[in-house]
């Protein structure tokens, strides 16, 4: 194997929509988890021989796999994919050491309905596989899906700008703060409409790119003033949907807990991370939720906590799993309307229906 001293060192990953084609990274880690799966011990006899239980690699597929391999820039990243691909070859809960007979690579794809279960992997047609590497990201989501709707598959007809919803003149003050600093620079010579509302695409992108290197001077405070309110108004919309009968649903959905039990195999900063995720009616075997609480929280962008009061029914120990929403523009500031995304703050082995390999 490639030396790990040329290694590239471990940053964080966000999430990669599924429409998108994946990072170098993610395609390494994803693809030699699924390798290491397959209960081999030399992970560049199987890259060299294009193993055909692997179905659906195409040979543009494994040329770029195998010159990932011998670059040697991500050896670290295909030594913890094949060590955790073989812990769930070996895993009671998991092959127990048998051997598949295909397994499917899932990732970098856009899925063709809806995608109860965020799997980059499939063996044997049964076992659904998750691979996180140094990812916190549940979901990334529109705001409106999820403060409104909740995480369910139902259409959600809002498409409109959060910040513009919610705080129409702090969103105004800031873009009218950054228009007149970016024309004293001259930096570009783009004509731009007095209203933040009626930016077309194009302007959108120029703008971006002029604050690609941070905020004009007199801008800061607009954009704090509009990160107050957003968060205050979207807690207070997140809390007026979430009662006691959704409750439950909405952190099933929250942490990613699906009608069909599958697995998660990745690192985390404190380690290796290979679990199995119980269904809801595992779920409700084991704990009892007590309550959902939501609540603006002081952040770099627009944030709101998120906290899962619950007891577990064995020992009555009442615990929580906590989490926060970042809003932030989609591909940099004013560039497209703002994306939510659900961080977890719990590390992953404490969360209830996260169960160690």
């Amino acid at each position: 194997m490639p030396s790990a001293e040329n290694a590239s060192a471990a940053t964080r990953q966000g999430a990669v929509p599924s429409f998108e084609m994946p990072s170098d990274r993610t395609f390494v880690t994803e693809i030699a988890t699924g390798l290491g799966a397959l209960g081999e011990d030399d992970l560049a006899s199987v890259i060299a021989c294009r193993t055909p239980v692997l179905t659906n690699l195409s040979d543009s597929d494994w040329d770029k796999l195998s010159e990932l391999w011998h670059s040697g820039a991500y050896a670290v990243d295909f030594d913890a994919g094949f060590k955790n691909g073989g812990a769930f070859f070996c895993a009671r809960d998991g092959l127990n050491g048998r051997h598949p007979r295909l397994v499917e690579w899932t990732g970098g794809r856009r899925p063709p309905g809806d995608e109860v279960v965020p799997s980059d992997l499939r063996v044997d047609h049964v076992y659904l596989v998750s691979c996180k590497y140094l990812s916190r990201i549940l979901h990334n989501s529109s705001p409106a899906r999820l403060f409104e709707g909740l995480l369910t598959q139902d259409p959600v007809e809002d498409l409109s700008d959060w910040y513009q919803r919610l705080a129409p003149v702090e969103y105004q003050m800031l873009y009218e703060a950054c228009v007149d600093a970016v024309r004293d620079t001259d930096e570009t010579d783009t004509a731009f409409p007095a209203l933040a509302s009626e930016l077309a695409r194009s302007q959108r992108r120029c703008l971006s790119k002029v604050l690609h290197d941070g905020w004009p001077s007199g801008a800061r405070s607009a954009y704090e003033r509009l990160c107050g309110v957003v968060a205050e108004a979207t807690a207070k919309i997140w809390s007026s949907q979430i009662d006691k009968r959704n409750a439950e649903s909405v952190v099933w959905r929250l942490l990613r807990i699906g009608s069909a039990p599958y697995f998660i195999l990745g690192t985390s900063p404190q380690g290796s991370m290979r679990l199995r995720i119980d269904t809801p009616w595992d779920w409700r075997q084991r704990y009892r939720l007590l309550g959902l609480d939501v609540a603006p929280q002081a952040g770099g962008q627009p944030r709101v906590r998120w906290s899962a009061r619950y007891r577990v029914r064995r020992t009555s120990e009442e615990r929580a799993v906590n989490g926060h929403v970042e809003i932030r523009w989609s591909h940099g500031r004013f560039a497209q309307p703002p994306e939510a995304k659900v961080y977890l703050d719990t590390m992953h082995r404490d969360v209830p229906g996260y169960n160690p390999l």
